[in-house]
């Protein structure tokens, strides 16, 4: 059981960071907004696209899961921190996200290379 729900949680993860990464990098109107809301520039944009794309590609590569789930949940807490600070409305989604990332973290906890 844990099998499957490791799986359909990658997948589920695979989904929005491939396409929240796609809709940065193709320069979606609210990507756009949203990163010159933030105010450090769209260089960041195209940043955290390459980061979360990067991420899912390691999410796929074994023995490197572990560092693509600590991608994406490094990820999604400057996201939920945007979110309260910054743009508002609703930090549920990233929330949501950082937190199916942390599970997926724990379950590849074995390949910490803090681990002794």
């Amino acid at each position: 059981m844990q099998k499957y729900t490791l799986l359909a949680a990658r997948i589920l993860l695979t989904l929005a960071f491939g396409a929240a990464s796609l809709f940065k990098l193709t320069g979606n109107d609210m990507m756009v907004a949203a990163f010159d809301t933030i105010g450090i520039g769209q260089w960041f944009r195209y940043a955290a696209a390459l980061i979360e794309l990067g991420s899912v590609v390691l999410l796929w590569v074994p023995g490197r899961q572990f560092i693509g789930a600590g991608l994406m949940v490094i990820t999604m807490t400057g996201a939920v921190l945007a979110h309260l600070l910054i743009l508002g409305p609703s930090a549920v989604p990233a929330i949501v996200l950082g937190l199916l990332a942390a599970y997926v973290l724990y379950a590849y906890r074995a390949q910490s290379p803090l681990r002794a």
